[in-house]
């Protein structure tokens, strides 16, 4: 039975890989429109963070949000077929990048570098885009529970170069031998993992249980942080990634909380220009502080 699963799991994506934008995109308003009816439970979690991070707008508003959200959301998950399965040209003209100078900057200068992405909608496209440009990199990687399933997310994110896929089951250990050794690391700073290593900083004025991590690596390896913001067109069905100049002392003579507190400024600041290309199907708010009720 694992041999017709598997193919049939390829056959899927490697089409998407091929055919027309056009059809990729009827396809994925097709599932927008799908998910949030099928997936009650994720639709909640999406109205639950938007009424939290977004009280003074009003509930018409947020719900236009979460429509475009889950037709945005479904568009990047046929798109793996573009990253997994596309020509090199396919990937390249579907996916448009800027600021390539300030990297080439870095490397020149054998600086480390930590690549910043905070949790948009585009960040699989974003990273695929990146490893056309980059000989090495480096990134955490959380195991699939289907073995079919995980090779082919292993194979197709490193199908570019050399990318290191370091499983989370190693931590951010893994991840910090690649830094060193010169390699740059594509590092997600905004999912809550417990209180554990964390602090209570606000995310649009809500406490959120974020990571030290970003500002603790930076300062203890003299790391460049430089942040990817990356937005997807859904009327082109075109990637655009932005790679930003690196964050001007960062964390500088701050505290590692001040620091993080300040990084979830920055984030909220690229997310409110179209906070539907956020990923809010994660529980953010999750992990409360003592005495908080839990929002989901």
């Amino acid at each position: 039975m694992k041999l017709p699963k598997k193919r049939l799991l390829r056959g899927v994506f490697s089409y998407f890989g091929r055919c027309p934008v056009r059809t990729r995109l009827a396809w994925g308003r097709a599932l927008g429109w799908l998910t949030p009816r099928i997936l009650p439970s994720r639709a909640h979690i999406v109205r639950t963070n938007l009424a939290l991070c977004f009280p003074d707008q009003s509930e018409e508003q947020r719900e236009q949000w979460l429509q475009r959200h889950f037709r945005l959301l479904a568009q990047s998950v046929l798109d793996r077929g573009l990253l997994w399965f596309g020509t090199r040209k396919r990937v390249e003209d579907g996916i448009r990048i800027e600021g390539l100078e300030h990297l080439r900057r870095l490397l020149a200068q054998e600086q480390r570098i930590i690549l910043l992405a905070p949790h948009f909608i585009a960040l699989d496209a974003a990273a695929t885009r990146l490893t056309l440009e980059l000989k090495e990199s480096a990134t955490l990687y959380t195991p699939q529970s289907d073995p079919d399933v995980d090779e082919m997310v292993r194979e197709g994110r490193g199908r570019f170069n050399l990318v290191h896929l370091i499983s989370r089951r190693d931590g951010v250990r893994g991840l910090i031998r690649q830094l060193r050794a010169g390699v740059p690391v594509y590092y997600l700073p905004d999912m809550d993992f417990g209180a554990d290593g964390a602090a209570f900083v606000p995310f649009f004025g809500v406490p959120a249980a974020t990571l030290l991590t970003t500002a603790q690596i930076a300062r203890n390896w003299n790391a460049a942080v430089v942040p990817i913001v990356s937005r997807l067109d859904d009327q082109s069905g075109c990637y655009h990634v932005k790679v930003l100049e690196p964050l001007r002392e960062f964390p500088g003579e701050e505290d590692l909380e001040t620091a993080t507190a300040r990084l979830n400024r920055l984030i909220e600041s690229w997310v409110r220009p179209d906070p539907a290309q956020y990923y809010w199907v994660h529980r953010r708010f999750k992990t409360r502080p003592e005495g908080q009720k839990r929002p989901y």
